[in-house]
């Protein structure tokens, strides 16, 4: 007799408590890029909850309600706390704004250790593109590979090249995904130099174990590579020539905070500067040589569109396109007692690289 008289009580209080609580959700970017920020901190003091933003900046936390008191905050940036009285689901967009000043920080000892919203994944490391650029370089190109190679846990091949080798698996054991879309193709120039361009690249997340359940296929490592979005309120660009190749790189809104664009382009030159060299070694090695063309030199084009369709929805479309290429072609042309003549030609093309094209609707 207890028990049924307790068993619609127990029911009641179950959908009352479900019925108070509601959805809070929506976007952090930065406030003078629109830039999302990925893994940005959402912490509601009321309630002891939180979660981080997903990597295209969107969060949702379902809160008691309807009273909180929300902080947002992220690295590098200055942190946002919001009263909130909420009796539905409700969308909050935040801009956060970047700051440099540093407050009092507090170490304390022992074994107290962080957990919820402030702790960290197994086997996880972040690296910023601005970081990536700030590795020493060779031949003036920062290369994402070699900069993952000098985490612990990772090595690196043979020596200059650009594979790598995690906790002991092959460089085929690894997924390398370029905003969510796997790139099997990774190396320039024989394995010198990765396809990756910096100038086009936000965020690099490098999973050496106990992946998310959203990956799979590989045995070794994920590395999640996410490109730049583009400015939502001006246009920026930079061009930059370096020993073996040059960048150019365009960003900013086609509607000013709504939709932006992001365009990045490397290619070498090497093959260039070197055809008057190839012309005149040809010229002084053979008298029959009439004609010499010879090179090798690898591209790589990146962009990315981003709309927002509305406080919930946003539509990316990201594209990348790179190829390495090695060309020859010669003429001969010889004579023999002033009427027998004798031609012949060769020409040689070859083409190996990545075309990704991929929509995504968040």
């Amino acid at each position: 007799m207890i028990l049924r008289t307790l068993l619609p009580i127990l029911f009641s209080l179950t959908v009352l408590t479900t019925a108070n609580a509601v959805t809070l959700s929506g976007h952090i970017v930065d406030a003078n890029t629109g830039e999302t920020l990925i893994n940005a901190s959402v912490f509601d003091r009321t309630s002891g909850k939180g979660t981080v933003t997903n990597p295209y900046g969107f969060y949702s936390l379902t809160l008691p309600g309807p009273t909180m008191l929300v902080r947002f905050s992220y690295v590098g940036y200055s942190q946002q706390t919001i009263p909130l009285t909420l009796t539905k689901d409700t969308v909050v967009n935040i801009r956060l704004v970047p700051s440099t000043e540093l407050s009092e920080v507090t170490v304390w000892g022992g074994d107290h250790k962080e957990t919820g919203v402030k702790g960290s994944q197994m086997s996880t490391v972040q690296i910023p593109a601005s970081q990536i650029k700030a590795i020493p370089t060779l031949f003036g190109e920062a290369d994402l590979i070699k900069a993952l190679q000098l985490l612990p846990g990772v090595q690196a091949g043979t020596e200059g090249s650009a594979g790598m080798y995690v906790r002991g698996g092959g460089p085929d054991e690894n997924l390398l995904l370029l905003d969510g879309v796997p790139v099997y193709n990774v190396n320039h120039l024989f394995g010198f130099f990765s396809v990756f361009n910096t100038d086009a690249i936000k965020n690099v997340t490098l999973y050496k174990g106990s992946f998310p359940a959203r990956f799979g296929s590989r045995l070794s490592s994920v590395v999640d590579i996410r490109m730049n979005d583009g400015n939502d309120q001006s246009y920026h660009g930079n061009v930059s020539v370096g020993l073996i190749a040059s960048r150019f790189n365009l960003e900013g809104p086609i509607i000013k905070g709504k939709t932006t664009f992001n365009v990045s382009l490397r290619r070498t030159y090497a093959d260039i500067l070197a055809q008057p060299v190839i012309k005149l070694a040809a010229a002084s090695a053979d008298e029959g040589l009439s004609r010499m063309s010879a090179g090798y030199y690898f591209y790589d084009f990146n962009a990315k569109l981003s709309h927002i369709l509305s406080d919930k929805d946003r539509l990316y479309y990201s594209h990348y396109m790179g190829d390495d290429a090695i060309y020859a072609g010669f003429r001969t042309h010889y004579k023999e007692g002033g009427n027998l003549t004798e031609e012949g030609r060769m020409k040689m093309n070859w083409y190996w690289g990545n075309l990704i094209s991929a929509l995504r609707w968040n």
